[in-house]
């Protein structure tokens, strides 16, 4: 199992993204939008300069002066866990757990090719864990 299997399972390939000078209001607007819980910073749509999610809104976003005022740039994750399409998915789920991170952007030669949360990382393992049971009873019962 690889992280490009549970892109696929996914069904879409696009990711959303938002400027660094996307402000508060703009930023909530789109994480409703797309009822997603972060946004890949990029000015291009290619290039990561960071993650902006939930926990970054509440855990930053109180200590500015003027919040609504605020940009993406001000609170977002620089630091970021990243992947690839071909890291096994056993890797990308430790990389979650070991950072405490949900979000975690997929590049491939430098560019992002998609983003996987910690849902989607579950839910992919969960079915392949019932396939594989349902397997199993079928062998058994011959």
């Amino acid at each position: 199992m690889r992280v490009r299997d549970v892109l696929s399972s996914k069904g879409s390939d696009r990711v959303f993204t938002v400027s660094p000078h996307t402000t508060m209001p703009a930023l909530l607007a789109a994480l409703a939008e797309h009822n997603v819980g972060a946004l890949v910073v990029s000015d291009d749509g290619v290039t990561i300069l960071g993650i902006v999610s939930e926990r970054d809104i509440v855990r930053k976003l109180r200590e500015l002066p003027d919040p609504r005022a605020a940009t993406v740039e001000s609170i977002m994750t620089v630091d970021i866990q990243v992947c690839r399409l071909d890291d096994p998915l056993t890797d990308l789920m430790s990389t979650m757990t070991e950072y405490r991170v949900r979000h975690v952007p997929v590049v491939e030669d430098g560019a992002l090719v998609g983003l996987v949360s910690i849902g989607d990382a579950v839910k992919y393992r969960m079915e392949q864990l019932l396939f594989e049971r349902d397997q199993l009873e079928q062998y058994v019962q011959g």
